[in-house]
């Protein structure tokens, strides 16, 4: 039996142009199965393939060696696109580009409306994507008065409206500021935890991708490092050479280290780490 999302032996490159002058592969040979209710963090320095791979994911794109299979589908077959995208919701990095209505509950509603769902089911659905993003008191706002988390919350409501088995956020926090950033990995985080919802996340913030259940990191169109957070993150010098940095938590960590602290090497966050310098200092005592 097939994982949620199978990629086998895929690649692909982008056709030669004036921004692309020779067709060089941005996903080479890449295999990855990915698990129904998975939480996936993606990470990459730009043109590493990871948007790419999102693309990937619902067939925006298909590949041009090897099958990507969404749920047993194979997206290569466009008799069942409309099947895959139905399954597999995608939000881009600018939620302006989402947005299609002058007023919030109208636009959650545009991709229901365009699958043919019943008005009273469009209603039941409209109001509980708004709910669950924290968004329902905002249904008759105009989205241009809304804050950058606000609109990329109401990107999300449109999507899980449709109700996708998955979703596939492409950087959705890079235009936000750190409170739309916390905004909307809180709402992912409990769309995964509370309803199970499959997401495959691609930042390149470290501390989005440590809330993830399993990190994936990319360069040059493979992946070189797939596991959980803290099984990741221990790498520092394989992610510095390709271009990424960890977690500042984990950097100091290493540091202390270094100094003679005794410490565990996978720590991820700062509240991991102040509660066992507080738990050494402690037993000094």
């Amino acid at each position: 039996m097939k994982s949620y999302i199978e990629f086998e032996d895929v690649s692909f490159a982008y056709d030669e142009g004036e921004d692309n002058p020779v067709a060089e592969n941005v996903i080479e040979n890449m295999n990855l199965k990915i698990e129904k209710g998975d939480f996936v963090a993606v990470l990459g320095h730009n043109g590493c393939g990871k948007s790419t791979l999102a693309k990937l994911c619902n067939a925006i794109l298909v590949p041009q060696q090897g099958k990507v299979y969404i749920d047993g589908t194979d997206t290569a077959d466009e008799d069942k696109l409309y099947d895959i995208r139905q399954k597999v919701g995608m939000v881009f990095q600018n939620p302006d580009n989402q947005i299609v209505a002058t007023i919030v509950e109208d636009d959650v509603a545009f991709g229901p409306e365009n699958l043919g769902v019943e008005p009273a089911e469009i209603r039941r659905r409209v109001d509980e994507a708004l709910k669950n993003v924290g968004m329902y008191e905002f249904r008759t706002f105009e989205p241009h008065k809304l804050s950058g988390g606000q609109k990329q919350r109401v990107a999300i409501a449109g999507i899980i409206a449709m109700k996708p088995d998955c979703i596939v956020l492409d950087e959705p926090t890079a235009m936000l500021d750190p409170r739309g950033r916390r905004e909307v990995m809180d709402t992912v985080k409990r769309l995964n935890e509370e309803y199970g919802i499959t997401v495959i996340f691609i930042t390149h913030y470290m501390d989005e991708a440590v809330k993830a259940k399993r990190v994936i990191v990319m360069d040059k169109g493979k992946i070189v490092l797939d596991g959980k957070p803290k099984e990741v993150f221990v790498n520092i010098d394989t992610l510095k050479e390709i271009g990424l940095d960890v977690p500042e938590a984990t950097e100091l960590t290493r540091m202390l280290i270094e100094k003679g602290v005794n410490m565990p090497v996978d720590i991820l966050d700062v509240d991991e780490l102040f509660s066992y310098i507080i738990k050494l200092t402690e037993e000094k005592n």
